[in-house]
């Protein structure tokens, strides 16, 4: 998820098993804790575009790791306090803010190693957005009340309340996969594999997409917290035809593995994207639920031989898109959505 969410959740966990007096030290390990893991994006190469691809998300956020995460948080802690705090009271906080991040990560769809280095799969549940702004605000409160109040109480009762409300966006997104799925069969489609996940910033829009005869379908889904949910037809995109694909841009052996790695950050999910000529584009992410459009790829267009896919991020949202993002949301105005302003269905 976001920063602030990440060194909040760090806080408020190392605040709940803080001892009274000593909240300052332990808001602090927790916050470190919480943040450093994603300290893996300087993991990068100016020749080679998508290593932060493969590394973000990746080792420091695994649950394996959380021992010598936190070591580090507590000795980082102990050197910001002027050693004035001892280094083995920082130890226990540092690791429950180190061990809040990864799963929180994993309730989002972009996916973590969580389980590295048994298995090298990521693990993405859907549950929450990556900008929560409820979820975020429960945390604050819960740092700001244990802190004021020098004690661990307070910090456990908002970490409850946080973990009920990530309960009820489960609820929800349960809600808007079963509704999505009634839609898929009441279509007469059989998917490949489909799935739900959440717009950014609420629990009541979600992205629904599937695959289908070399094809992918998108919709959005509102699932409202009252009244049934209901699916707002989106649009169709061919798969990406990857033998095609490189004849026609001529890949070499490196590209060739750019587009592998592509397709494993990317679930298999990997269109040719119809803006530009060249880019791979991962079909998961769009501005709006509906949307064909997605927010990022990587282009191959005009590449020399030996030199890596340059990674493109298309994230600039106009006022139509964000318009049509917020009729959506709000369930006014027609009951499919409009046209994609961004290209043609």
């Amino acid at each position: 998820m976001d920063p602030l969410t990440q060194v909040t959740l760090g806080a408020v966990a190392a605040l709940a098993v803080s001892r009274p007096g000593t909240q300052g030290r332990a808001a602090v390990a927790g916050g470190l804790g919480g943040f450093l893991p994603d300290a893996d994006v300087l993991i990068r190469s100016s020749s080679d575009p998508l290593l932060f691809l493969e590394y973000h998300r990746h080792f420091t956020h695994a649950l394996a790791f959380i021992p010598v995460g936190g070591l580090m948080a507590a000795a980082l802690t102990w050197l910001i306090g002027r050693r004035k705090w001892r280094l083995r009271s920082l130890l226990l906080p540092a690791a429950m803010g180190w061990a809040t991040h990864g799963p929180l990560d994993a309730c989002t769809s972009y996916g973590t190693h969580l389980l590295w280095p048994f298995t090298g799969g990521r693990v993405a549940w859907n549950i929450i957005s990556i900008v929560d702004p409820v979820f975020t605000l429960l945390l604050i409160c819960g740092a700001w009340r244990s802190i004021r109040g020098k004690s661990p109480a307070p910090a456990r009762r908002w970490l409850l309340a946080a973990a009920i409300y990530m309960g009820l966006c489960a609820l929800q997104v349960g809600r808007a996969r079963a509704a999505y799925a009634e839609t898929i069969a009441a279509r007469g489609h059989t998917p490949a594999r489909f799935e739900v996940r959440p717009s950014i910033g609420n629990n009541v829009l979600y992205r629904g997409f599937y695959e289908l005869d070399g094809t992918f379908r998108v919709d959005a889904v509102r699932a409202p917290w009252t009244g049934p949910a209901r699916t707002l037809e989106g649009g169709v995109h061919p798969a990406l035809d990857e033998a095609s694909f490189i004849r026609r841009y001529g890949l070499d052996s490196i590209q060739r593995r750019d587009l592998e790695r592509f397709r494993f950050f990317s679930a298999g999910y990997l269109i040719e994207d119809r803006r530009f000529p060249g880019v791979v584009s991962d079909f998961r992410y769009a501005a709006v639920p509906d949307s064909v459009a997605p927010l990022w790829g990587i282009d191959f267009d005009g590449l020399a031989p030996g030199q890596h896919a340059r990674y493109r991020t298309f994230n600039r949202i106009g006022a139509p898109q964000r318009e049509r993002f917020f009729k959506m949301l709000l369930g006014t105005g027609r009951q499919t959505a409009a046209p994609d302003p961004t290209l043609p269905r």
